[in-house]
């Protein structure tokens, strides 16, 4: 359980965003910023700095884009030179362009995380090494890998080996559909083509597994660990900030700061914002298919028929295999 190698990152502002458009205040970001900082985790991802001409800045928040006004005025007095927590924001391969990449020595930001799908590999390599160019350090997340073909991913793991200098690559349930011997197939084959890289791992908890699959990621090999607090984020969420470094050991992590924004910020959430468990987001998850849809049955009124026919709901999306 305890290694030092491991580094843990909170996503809790950037993955939660993906159920609000990305619309928190100042005050919440800096909180949960703060509250990171003071537990000691590594790294903090604060949102994402995709493209204004491919998202429009009326209909999602500041925490889409990540200005640098916006994060120095998150961080301004927490963020010292003796602050350890490093900062990140995510660019879309397929949403982003390099350009909104400022040179490091402008930037309060630390870490670019390059989110991909297989096909767009190319693009997602040209921004993690702009990125590294610039003089950040930089990752790349294979999403929706229960869904991609075997030799494309070898190909793309072997790109990214040759040609980056990103110092992890990512294994990204988003569909919260593995299981523990899908987490330890996916480890070895990323151990077999990245010689010179960190494996991470980013779960989701459709199947109440992203604690557990993060867990056999540990112990699998994987030194990059992603978690949100009280798990909020697309969906039913990720593996739990607090359960993960709880598991950890390690005495650098404090747990208190945690639990109080948890208690104070983070619950009251729950009365605007749903995610977490629920059977739509189990069914999407045992069927390998993007939340999406459950996600709309969700939003749905509390007196619509249609929210809680379970039944219905499953029936619609495997209508061909039924037949």
């Amino acid at each position: 359980m305890y290694r030092p190698e491991i580094k843990v990152i909170d996503c809790t502002i950037r993955d939660g965003g993906l159920m609000n458009k990305s619309r928190f205040s100042i005050d919440l970001v800096r909180k949960v910023y703060k509250a990171v900082c003071d537990s000691g985790v590594d790294i903090v991802e604060l949102g994402y700095r995709n493209s204004k001409e491919m998202f429009s800045v009326k209909e999602y928040g500041a925490w889409r884009f990540c200005d640098e006004e916006n994060l120095r005025k998150v961080t301004e007095g927490i963020k010292t030179k003796d602050t350890k927590t490093k900062i990140a924001i995510m660019q879309d391969s397929h949403k982003a362009v390099a350009e909104d990449i400022l040179p490091k020595k402008d930037s309060v930001v630390d870490v670019i995380r390059v989110a991909t799908y297989v096909k767009d590999i190319d693009k997602a390599i040209k921004l993690a090494n702009n990125a590294t160019e610039k003089g950040y350090e930089a990752t790349i997340n294979i999403m929706s890998i229960s869904q991609t073909i075997e030799w494309e991913l070898d190909e793309a793991l072997q790109q990214i080996e040759n040609e980056t200098k990103v110092m992890a690559v990512y294994i990204v349930d988003s569909f919260g559909a593995l299981y523990s011997d899908d987490i330890n197939f996916y480890v070895d084959k990323y151990k077999k083509f990245l010689k010179t890289k960190e494996i991470g791992v980013h779960a989701h908890n459709h199947q109440q597994l992203g604690f557990a699959n993060t867990i056999t990621g540990i112990i699998r090999g994987a030194n990059y660990l992603d978690g949100t607090l009280y798990g909020f984020g697309r969906a039913a969420g990720n593996c739990p900030l607090e359960l993960l470094v709880s598991f950890l050991k390690n005495p650098k992590f404090n747990i208190m700061p945690l639990l109080k924004v948890i208690g104070k910020d983070i619950l009251p959430l729950t009365k605007e914002i749903t995610w977490g468990y629920s059977i739509p987001y189990m069914i999407t998850g045992i069927l390998n298919l993007h939340p999406k849809i459950a996600m709309e049955l969700m939003d749905l009124p509390d007196d619509s028929k249609e929210k809680y026919d379970y039944l219905d709901f499953y029936k619609k999306i495997t209508a061909d295999e039924i037949e």
